[in-house]
Order: C-alpha cells, then structure tokens, then sequence
C-alpha cells in the first residue's frame, strides 16, 4: 500500500477544495491519505482587516512567518503533495514555516514532492521561491500543478481583494465570480488519476514528471514581466516596512499607507503599460517570452496530449 502526505495551508477554504478533489483519486486507489492543515501558532484572520492584510506583507515577501502548530507525521511516504496559496507573489507563510523545519527536512529528504497552488493569476515568483526552499531539503521536486482564476487580469484586481476583505465572492457589476470555477476544481481530479497510475505501476520515484500533457501549469506570458517588476517592489517597500519596526507596530501604518498608495498607482499605470508592451512588441520577443515561460512552467508543462487518458 502506497503512503500519501498531503501537506496545506487554506485560508478561504479554497485549496482545501482542490486537495480534497485530488486526492479522492487516491484515496479510492487504496492509498493510504494523510492530510495535514498547517495551523499558525497565530491564526490569520480571513475576511482580512485592511491593515492587518498590509502588514502581513513585509514578512511574506521575505520568508519570515509566524510560528506554527507542531504536528506528527508517520513517514517515511512514497509522495508528498505540497499544496500552497499564493499571497504578495510569495508562498503563504504557513507553508513557508513548514519548509523552514528541521520535520521537513526529514520528511522531504529523497521523496518524490508534487507542489500545487491555487492562486489569482501569478505564481511564478512564489514557485521559484518554494523551489528554493526545496532544495536544501533533497527533495525530488517531480511535477507542478498551478490553478488559477480564469477570470481577465484586470477584473481580478477587484474582485480577488474584495474577497479577501469581505468574504463574498459573487459576481457582481458583470464582473466574475472570484477564484476557481467549481468545474476547475472537480477537474483537478485527472492529477489525481495520474498520480495513483504511476504509484500502482511504480513510475514515481521522483526522477520524472507523471503530471506532463496534463495542462497543469499554464503560463500567462503577458503576466512575467509585471510579475517580476511587482515582486521587486514588494522587497523594496517590504524592507521600508520592515525598518520601521516589528509587525503590528504603529510606526510602520504611514509607510504601509505610502505603499498602498505607490501599489494602487502602479495596477492603474505599470501594469497595463507593460502588457501593451509586450503586445507591441511580440512578434519580436515570441521566440524568447514562450522559451522563459516554459522554463517556469517545467516541469510538468502545459501541453494537454494526455487530457483524454485521465478525464
């Protein structure tokens, strides 16, 4: 009988959907599931205060989270599945602390890990990081799923926040409903199909991706460059925040009040202005943009030639 740890961290609950979806598969395999919730020593609040969600930022952005639960596992596990939610172009700080621990490092060493994220739009910065925190733990990193809101980039900029400062995620004003359609998450269960094949026949040791020809992480090249230009912001005002004292401290809301404001300006301005960049100037720059978005999407990649294996 194969061993499954699913480790994850969900705040609205909607991650905890996609787990639940995509170990079923598993699960009916006859694979034994563990699941662990990371759990902050602190919880975070959801629907966020305003500024309570501002001053989350400086510490996410540079990989210092609040402490979590301690939590047993009965490993050694034939797979890992390490299901994240993105927050600030980072990983969320739970999963961050999970990675950060001396049990990770254990748990991870020499053992096939399939990282998943459920996210808005942009995950790469957050992947390359997770990546990073992988690495020193001998991890075999094998395969990347990325869901993510198919809604347009622009109407995501206002319905993503209001449901993380309201709780509601219900189209409104002709602008979609927020996060994962229903469908996107019942079709998650195809990774899950896949995963409990290559268990049963013993193709998942870690060395290759059993995910590839599944679509299961899509790239938005028009989103890269803004990606990269935001996730430089987020640590040079992360910083800024961070010298004005610790979280919670009065002295960092007139710098977190000046970053909102430089944020809010840079959606309404750099954001579009470098999308019409990138569409002027794509028949140049084709060639490059999709070779760097498949090095990111690697390395289960986004073709679909084995969609109809796993429906």
């Amino acid at each position: 009988m194969s061993k499954v740890l699913v480790v994850y961290y969900s705040q609205s609950g909607q991650l905890r959907r996609v787990t639940e979806s995509l170990i079923e598969p598993l699960q009916a395999s006859g694979a034994r599931v563990d699941v662990a919730a990371l759990e902050p020593q602190q919880p975070y609040p959801f629907p966020w205060p305003f500024w309570q969600f501002l001053d989350a930022f400086p510490e996410c952005v540079y990989l210092d989270p609040r402490p979590i639960k301690a939590w047993q596992a009965a490993g050694p596990y034939d797979l890992i599945l390490l299901c994240y939610t993105v927050w600030f172009l980072s990983p969320a700080p739970p999963v961050t602390a999970f990675l950060q621990s001396a049990a990770s490092r254990e748990l991870l060493h020499d053992t096939p890990v399939v990282t998943v994220t459920a996210c808005r739009n942009m995950w790469i910065q957050a992947q390359e990081d997770i990546k990073a925190l992988l690495a020193p733990t001998g991890a075999r990193h094998c395969d990347h799923v990325a869901l993510v809101d198919p809604g347009p980039a622009l109407a995501t900029f206002i319905t993503t926040p209001r449901w993380m400062f309201t709780g509601r995620r219900d189209a409104f004003w002709g602008m979609p409903a927020a996060g994962l359609r229903d469908q996107d998450i019942a079709a998650s269960r195809r990774f899950g199909r896949a995963l409990a094949t290559a268990l049963a026949a013993g193709r998942l040791d870690g060395s290759r991706p059993v995910l590839a020809g599944l679509a299961a992480a899509r790239i938005d090249p028009a989103l890269m460059l803004s990606e990269r230009i935001g996730k430089r912001s987020f640590r040079i005002w992360g910083r800024l925040v961070r010298a004005a004292g610790r979280p919670g401290a009065a002295a960092r809301r007139p710098v977190l009040a000046l970053y909102i404001t430089t944020l809010i300006l840079m959606i309404v301005t750099i954001v579009p202005l470098t999308m019409l960049l990138r569409a002027a100037l794509w028949p140049v720059l084709k060639k490059r943009m999709l070779a760097q978005a498949a090095i990111y999407e690697a390395p289960s990649g986004c073709g679909t030639d084995r969609m109809g294996e796993f429906a």
